[in-house]
């Protein structure tokens, strides 16, 4: 039994694969007619299909969204009980059907003409309603189901799926999409904290920045680095310019050597400090305390003033890893 389960599903698994590897022979022409659709669409891609070629549109119009077309699912019954009043001239139907007969099309294709809304067929059948309405057509034909009945789509739903990333790929790669605008639709994942965050939107500021003036003593900074925690105290002159910081190490090399609390600040701190701008992205600012092996920085704005500070912990919680 085992050994006959692990062989029905690798025969699927080849059968899949097969009429996967025949898709890449089938881009021409009417897959450029398409991309150049979507390109051109001044509205919203709607993606449409019943059944599994619904469950495979709802993957397709997600992918569009997420990678610079705007797109949405909207399912065939819905959209014959109202749901076709969301959809404009200026927008593009995607509609999903292997057969293109899908009862539904008998009255969606009508209102798609009167309004003008260019069509784009993903469809096994070149001949049926469906493609001689489309302007573009994406044949996701196949020879043989993986259904051992040959009924349920299998190797379709797959060449389906398929035929959509590569039209979404192209579109996307054409209107010069880049990891920076992804990361706009995907704010709150990890790709969205490593490109989109500042330095600025993880800083420390008000009570919780760790400054003194370059007046102050030793004990004025060991005060400081109690309060706020960071590991490091800012020192500014009187225009609010960093002149140098104080760290937990120089408190502990300061004491060793017999200095005392109550000498001024200016004695103690490093004077060539690392700063980091506002606007630095925030991996590239974690980047450089790593290199140069420090674990935190005040940050300036672009006349040098102190605006904020940032350690390593900072980043961490922000989900740059």
């Amino acid at each position: 039994m085992t050994e006959r389960m692990i062989l029905i599903a690798r025969e699927t698994l080849e059968l899949e694969l097969y009429e996967a590897s025949r898709l890449s022979d089938r881009l021409g022409e009417q897959f450029v007619n398409a991309a150049r659709a979507v390109l051109a669409c001044e509205g919203k891609v709607i993606v449409s299909g019943m059944g599994k070629s619904g469950h495979i549109g709802k993957k397709i119009a997600a992918t569009l969204a997420s990678t610079g077309t705007p797109a949405f699912f909207v399912h065939p019954a819905e959209a014959l009980h109202g749901d076709l009043g969301m959809i404009e001239s200026r927008d593009t139907m995607l509609f999903i059907s292997y057969s293109g007969t899908a009862k539904e099309l008998d009255l969606i294709i009508p209102r798609l003409q009167e309004k003008a809304v260019t069509l784009i067929a993903i469809t096994g059948k070149s001949d049926s309603p469906l493609a001689k309405a489309a302007l573009a057509i994406l044949d996701i034909s196949v020879e043989r189901e993986a259904c051992p009945m040959r009924l349920a789509p299998t190797s379709s739903a797959v060449n389906t799926l398929m035929m959509g990333d590569a039209l979404a790929m192209a579109v996307m790669q054409e209107r010069g999409f880049n990891e920076e605008d992804f990361a706009r639709s995907h704010p709150a994942g990890a790709l969205g904290a490593r490109l989109l965050n500042r330095v600025h939107h993880l800083m420390r500021t008000g009570k919780q920045l760790p400054v003194i003036a370059d007046i102050a003593t030793v004990m004025d900074a060991l005060l400081e680095l109690s309060r706020t925690g960071l590991g490091l105290v800012c020192v500014t002159n009187t225009h609010q310019q960093v002149v140098g910081v104080f760290t937990d190490g120089d408190l502990r090399r300061w004491l060793v050597e017999g200095g005392q609390l109550e000498a001024v600040i200016c004695d103690a701190m490093t004077t060539h400090c690392s700063v980091l701008q506002t606007e630095t992205r925030a991996t590239e600012a974690k980047e450089m305390l790593m290199k140069k092996r420090i674990s935190a920085a005040p940050v300036v704005d672009e006349n040098g003033q102190l605006v904020g500070a940032i350690n390593l912990h900072d980043f961490h919680q922000a989900g740059i890893l």
